[in-house]
């Protein structure tokens, strides 16, 4: 217990943002021979699959941030949103999922968060009172694209400052609140089953999330909430349509109005691995 609580202090007192804004300056030196390196020792070292990469040839990128956010071919991962369903944005494991109790999410055992603190708005964050959350933890192995998991109107974006932890399973298990204190990137969505919010959660290392309408977003300059609306923009993203994309591994958490869908509970238990556009549920007749 007490190396435990000096991990956490040790965590805690990291420079989170000078370290990552190294990392953001060190992964797009341009077409140097140690960005190459590194590109091949991050391919071996976390064995990417480089037949569903849509150019698999490492000597092409021109940094190790271009191969962080590699574009895969389109069979690779087939959209199953058949019959109003809808499907996993990103490539993860899950790390909890299940009812919001009230404002109330749960982060890991001993440790919940409050939804409006996690939105950043509490108008904004009231559809998902006694909604339902999935967070999946995208690990430095993966695909680090997001995509739609259904249909959307894009209506509000929030950026929300705050720390720089990292998002691993200890972090997660350990750091009260960690993804209501952590740096994140909020997008609400009308669709077909009412209210959708997509979370991209930053995390150390994490040192650029963009979106496709906004491109980068964070770094960021400032420290107070921004927000900006779309409702008159009409920017409407089809299911499985790349919405954004992070650096290394992060996560993200995706909301959704109380009693809209049924959930494929098996697919969505914690430590389950899922690809984007795997089916997690679909929208209640």
């Amino acid at each position: 217990m007490h190396f435990t609580k000096l991990i956490v202090w040790l965590i805690t007192i990291l420079p989170h943002h000078f370290i990552s804004r190294a990392f953001y300056f060190i992964s797009r030196l341009n077409n140097s021979a140690f960005q190459h390196y590194l590109i091949r020792w991050y391919s071996k070292h976390f064995s990417i699959n480089l037949d569903e990469v849509s150019n698999s040839d490492l000597s092409s990128y021109k940094h190790l941030n271009a191969f962080f956010v590699r574009s895969l071919r389109p069979e690779a991962r087939p959209i199953h949103n058949q019959n109003n369903g809808i499907v996993s944005p990103v490539d993860g494991k899950i790390s909890q999922s299940g009812e919001i109790h009230n404002d109330i999410l749960i982060q890991a055992k001993n440790h919940s968060y409050d939804l409006s603190s996690l939105v950043g708005d509490e108008g904004l964050a009231r559809p998902f009172i006694n909604g339902h959350f999935s967070t999946i933890y995208l690990s430095p192995k993966d695909y680090h694209r997001i995509h739609m998991p259904l249909e959307g109107k894009l209506t509000d974006m929030l950026h929300i400052p705050g720390r720089l932890f990292s998002v691993s399973q200890f972090s997660v298990n350990n750091i009260d609140r960690l993804f209501a204190r952590n740096e994140r990137v909020v997008c609400l969505f009308d669709t077909a089953a009412g209210k959708m919010a997509l979370i991209l959660v930053g995390a150390i290392n994490v040192a650029a999330i963009e979106t496709i309408w906004e491109g980068l977003v964070t770094p960021p300059h400032g420290k107070v909430i921004t927000s900006k609306q779309y409702r008159e923009n009409s920017i409407t993203l089809t299911a499985g349509q790349e919405m954004g994309r992070f650096n290394m591994g992060s996560t993200v958490i995706l909301l959704t109005e109380q009693g809209k869908f049924n959930w494929e509970t098996d697919t969505l238990n914690p430590e389950t691995v899922l690809k984007m556009g795997q089916r997690i549920g679909q929208i209640k007749p």
